[in-house]
Order: C-alpha cells, then structure tokens, then sequence
C-alpha cells in the first residue's frame, strides 16, 4: 500500500500546497507551469497554433464532424477558430479581432496557459486518481450521496473525478454507469449537470487571470462546497425534481453492493482493491498525458472560436448587459461595488467558463472572488460541458440545461456573495 501512500501524498503536495519560490507563493503545478511557459515563450505561440490546427481537423479526421447537428456546429467553430488564431499570431486582419481585450487576451491568457497546464496537470493527475485515494474518498462519501443528492454512493466518485480531474472524465463515468444500469436517467442527470465541473487546473487558470491565486486553497475549497451545496438545491426542484426515474433501455436497475463493515474499513478495502489492480505508474501518467492532450486539441479551438463570439457580443453590442438584468434583483440585496460587471459575468459564463475572469479583471477582490466561484459551480457552457453532455446516452435538451445554468448561478451567488463581502 506504499503506493497509495506515496503516490496521494505527491499528488495532495502538487495540487494542494501553496509552496513559496523566489518570493511567489503559489501550489507546484502552477510553479512548473510558469517556468515551462518562461523557457518555452518564445516558441509557445506556434505550438498552441498547431494544436488548434491539430483540434480543428481531428472531429473531420475521425469522421466524427457530421454525427449530429450539433456536432457539424461545433466542428465548424473549431475551423473558424484556426482562422482567427492565425490572424492573432501573425498580426493581420480586422481590428475587432486584434483588440487587445478580445483576440490577444483568450490566445496569451487563456490558449496559452492552458497549452501547457491542461497536459502538465494531467500528468500529476495521475498521483491523485490513480492509486486508490479516488476509490477511498468515493466510499467515504457514500453516506451523504443518496440523502443529499438523491444518486447512489458511486457518483462520489464522479464528483472527485471531476473537480481532481475533468468534467470528460466525470461524464466518461457517468455514461458508463448509466449505460450498464448503475443510474436511474434522473440520477445520470443529477450527476452530469452537477458534478461536471471544470478541474482543479482549469481553476488555476481563472484564479490566475483574476489575481486571486494567493488565495487557493479558500477558493478551490470554497468552490467545491459551493458547488456541491448547489446541486443539493437543483435535485429539489424543476427541472431536475420531475426527470424521468427509468433506467437506460428499461434495464434493471442495479443496487449498490454495500460490504457489512465499519465505513473507514470498506474504504480502505476498496482502496487496496484499486492499488492492487493499478496500471504502474509510467502507464498512468501515458494514459492522463493522452487523454489531456487530446482534451487540450478540443478545448483550444473552441476558445478561440466560441469565446471570441461571446467577447465580441460582449464589447460591441448591448445583448449580454440586457440579458444580465435578470441577475441585478439578486445581485441588489446585497452591497455589491461592481454590480453590472458581476451581472455581465454571470450572463457571460453559459457561453464560456474562463470568459467571466475576461469581463471581471479589473474588478474589486471581492468580486472577483464571486465570478471566480460562480464560473465554475455553474458548470453548464456552451463551449465544451453543453456539446460533451449532449454526446452521452444521458438525453436532456438544451432548453433545460439552460435552465439548470440559470438555477445554478443564482443560487451560487446568493451564497457567495455574502461569504466574499464578509471575508474580503
């Protein structure tokens, strides 16, 4: 068991530690994220290049591009994507593309960073989930899942996978779970629109860009609580309540197999179980490389692409400040100093998660907080979460999910924003 040791201590130390070098104090990934984007600055523009090329042509490549309508969409997004990240690294073309705050900003501060943290992340990911913590903490949960969450023990472990993780590892999860009858559609639903969460290196990114990084460890914890407590609040009401309870393809259901031992012993049985069975260590940080890879070529071209449409909406037309008046009666029962910022944040952050730090940078901390937590609790996007969703055997429409969205982000900021006006 040295592995579960060894191993879930370096990864706790890499994500979790703020640890202090040349006077910056910030947790390891990010450290050797900033050195690596340092000594590869000169070349990172071009590499980031290829990879939107690479992520553009993959969808046609595999023949996956035509699939469904909403996968034509996105594919052609992605090519739009590459021509508007072309035009950012060789300077040419419109003025509304090249505007410091739209073009320049989601290539240097959003493609970039994630470049090199998404594959670096996914390869300390592996110290985390791989050996058995993932599988000790999923048990330990079990008792709050069905009272609180109204799904079995084993979506504690989509839960972990996803903010540790990805939301496309947490969805892989799901579907397979639901596929084979582990999950009622209700209960696929809970989890996919509750769990889905962007991970802890996406999160990097948004405290990075919204200068709240010296404040980690509040706000990554903050945020799963948030995040959690959230969810609890959407299964209880519509339109989450009145899904459908069957089973994929009318199956039967099937139980959770609960051992008759102390909750501590099953947890830890279940992690030896998992460090018994796992790959060794250089397979695992393979198969995390890849699969970050593979999820950076998706994400990367759709930044470029989809937000760079919300920036532009945002800046040169009045849709997202009209659309964000649905958010001033809440956002007024408290004393908010950057009221419409927050607002537009808000309305902002169903187009595209790291959008929301793009609108709120130059806000007060406390609101920065706010938009840093709400970003990511309110899970649903357009720009990847909607389309990965929507490619799973969990079918709910898109009226719904917006919906959902909308629930989620009130209800993050009514319990946000007065946490970050009392601590802040």
């Amino acid at each position: 068991m040295w592995k579960f040791f060894v191993y879930s201590l370096i990864g706790i130390i890499f994500f979790f530690v703020p640890i202090t070098i040349s006077g910056q104090s910030t947790i390891m990934i990010d450290h050797i994220v900033q050195w690596i984007s340092k000594l590869l600055n000169p070349i990172l523009p071009y590499y980031v290049l290829i990879l939107i090329l690479i992520g553009a042509a993959h969808p046609f490549i595999n023949k996956k591009w035509n699939k469904s309508k909403t996968d034509i969409v996105f594919s052609l997004f992605k090519v739009i994507g590459v021509f508007i990240a072309f035009m950012v690294v060789f300077d040419f073309g419109p003025g509304f593309v090249l505007t410091e705050s739209i073009g320049p900003f989601l290539y240097e501060k959003l493609a970039i960073p994630l470049s090199v943290l998404i594959p670096i992340g996914a390869i300390f990911l592996s110290f985390l989930i791989g050996f058995g913590l993932l599988e000790f903490i999923g048990v330990i949960c079990r008792p709050i899942m069905r009272p609180i969450f109204k799904t079995p023990g084993k979506s504690a472990v989509d839960a972990v996978a996803s903010f540790v993780g990805s939301y496309s590892i947490g969805l892989l999860i799901t579907n397979k779970v639901y596929k084979d009858g582990g999950y009622t559609h209700k209960e696929a639903v809970v989890v996919a629109t509750g769990f889905s969460t962007v991970s802890a290196t996406f999160m990097i990114i948004v405290a990075n860009t919204l200068g709240i990084i010296e404040y980690w460890n509040l706000y990554f914890w903050f945020t799963l609580a948030v995040t959690f407590i959230v969810t609890a609040i959407t299964v209880q009401i519509p339109p989450i309540r009145i899904e459908k309870t069957s089973t994929y393809q009318d199956q039967p259901y099937k139980e959770e197999i609960r051992r008759d031992m102390p909750l501590l012993k099953e947890s830890w049985l279940e992690a030896k179980i998992a460090v018994k069975n796992s790959k060794t260590l250089i397979e695992n940080i393979t198969e995390n490389l890849r699969d970050g890879v593979v999820m950076t070529i998706a994400i990367l071209p759709s930044i470029m692409s989809i937000g760079f449409l919300g920036l532009i909406i945002a800046e040169y037309t009045p849709i997202i400040e009209y659309i964000s008046y649905i958010f001033y009666p809440i956002i007024s029962i408290f004393p908010v100093s950057d009221v419409a910022v927050l607002a537009q944040a808000s309305t902002i952050s169903i187009v595209e998660m790291l959008l929301p730090a793009a609108i709120a940078q130059s806000a007060d901390l406390a609101t920065r907080f706010i938009v840093a937590v709400m970003s990511v609790s309110a899970i649903i996007f357009f720009s990847s979460v909607v389309p990965v969703i929507l490619s799973t055997e969990v079918k709910i429409s898109v009226g719904k999910l917006v919906i959902i969205w909308f629930e989620r982000v009130v209800f993050t900021l009514l319990i946000t924003i007065p946490f970050a006006l009392w601590i802040f």
